[in-house]
């Protein structure tokens, strides 16, 4: 079983991007499991038709520690199992903490170890990699795969560079990896050039780059992924190879970060902060 884990800034689309990517390795035939480890809850919702899903700590807050598994997952878009962490109350406890709980539930529970034979685990991971609970993928070999999604955009690629950082200082006792960077097109100027530029310095890959298109809104209005909604569109296709992709994956390698000024020389060489 692959164990992958998608981070990027806040807002820059990991949901989205992980859940389209998962429809369309479930669409191969691969058996994916989904952990949500975002306070919202929201990482599982196309997959599973916008349907509401209880998480692991409301599910512990109101049934104790009396829990089956099947109390905390749900079977989504082909197969695709899916389970969300959850967070504390509004204003109460470290968010973190609710993800470390999570998994540490799933793998008692025997998730992992299920007789449904995994072939992926995805870890949808909140992009603050400096709290503990955020960091547990990489910290603790959870996640031996790290995707990072960025756009052209000035701190999508700082946020990029420090969870690079933080991939650093876990990669020799977990022995996680960083497989490549998605970007998630925002049009900036000179967007897919300055990314493969940012890959390169990094010492990885654009692995892929996903165009921007309003038919990405249009399927979660619908609260579907573009795979299911609407599977003959070019979007969906632009999935289908970014899930193609991760599953002939070969560079998995510890990365490079930049020096803050280094990233900064490298957005005025591509014009973002002319």
């Amino acid at each position: 079983m692959r164990k992958v884990a998608i981070y990027g800034k806040g807002g820059i689309g990991k949901s989205t991007t992980t859940q389209n990517t998962v429809a369309g390795l479930a669409e191969m035939g691969k058996k994916v499991m989904v952990v949500g480890c975002d306070p919202k809850a929201d990482s599982t919702r196309l997959l599973l038709g916008g349907l509401s899903q209880n998480t692991v700590l409301d599910t512990l807050r109101e049934e104790g520690e009396d829990v089956e598994l099947e109390d905390i997952r749900k079977v989504g878009f082909k197969g695709v199992i899916c389970v969300e962490s959850g967070g504390p109350e509004p204003g109460v406890g470290c968010a973190g903490r609710g993800i470390i709980t999570s998994i540490n539930l799933l793998e008692q529970l025997g998730a992992y170890a299920s007789s449904e034979e995994l072939d992926y685990a995805f870890y949808d991971v909140l992009g603050d990699v400096v709290c503990g609970g955020f960091a547990m993928p990489i910290r603790e070999g959870k996640a031996q795969e790290i995707y990072i999604v960025v756009s052209g955009e000035m701190m999508a690629m700082y946020a990029a560079n420090n969870i690079c950082k933080g991939i650093v200082k876990f990669a020799e006792a977990g022995g996680v990896r960083l497989g490549g960077i998605i970007c998630n097109s925002r049009k900036v100027d000179n967007e897919q050039a300055m990314i493969e530029a940012f890959a390169k310095k990094l010492g990885t890959q654009m692995i892929h780059f996903v165009p921007r298109d309003n038919m990405v809104q249009r399927a979660e209005i619908n609260r579907k992924t573009v795979i299911e909604y609407d599977p003959e569109h070019s979007q969906a296709d632009e999935y289908r190879t970014l899930a193609k992709k991760i599953e002939e994956n070969e560079m998995h390698v510890i990365p490079k970060p930049m020096h803050t000024d280094e990233l900064e020389k490298l957005l005025i060489q591509h014009g973002i902060a002319n």
